[in-house]
Parts: structure tokens; C-alpha cells; sequence
């Protein structure tokens, strides 16, 4: 990943310069994942009984 990328993919999610001093770049990556992610539409979603197995 390049510098230029790195900071397009900031700028996407919505974070400053000044919020660079706070995040990680794994952070960043993994949010911008998330966001990416926003619009998918599951054909299942876990329940409670699914999360007290897990």
C-alpha cells in the first residue's frame, strides 16, 4: 500500500490528519473494511441461542 492509498483510504471513512495520531494502520484498514461492508445483505442473521454456543 502506498502513502497516496493509504491516505484515500482515510479520507474515505472520514478521518483527519490529526486522527492519523491516534489509529493504527491495521485500524484503519479494518474499519475501512467494515465500511465496505456496510451494504451486504445476510440471508441469516445469529441469534441468541447462536451466540451462547459460541
Amino acid at each position: 500500500m502506498t502513502t497516496p492509498l493509504f491516505l484515500l483510504r482515510c479520507l474515505e471513512i472520514g478521518l483527519s490528519i490529526g486522527d492519523l495520531d491516534f489509529v493504527t494502520i491495521g485500524l484503519v484498514l479494518d474499519i475501512w473494511t467494515e465500511k465496505s461492508n456496510d451494504d451486504v445483505k445476510y440471508q441469516r442473521l445469529a441469534g441468541q441461542a447462536e451466540f451462547d454456543k459460541f
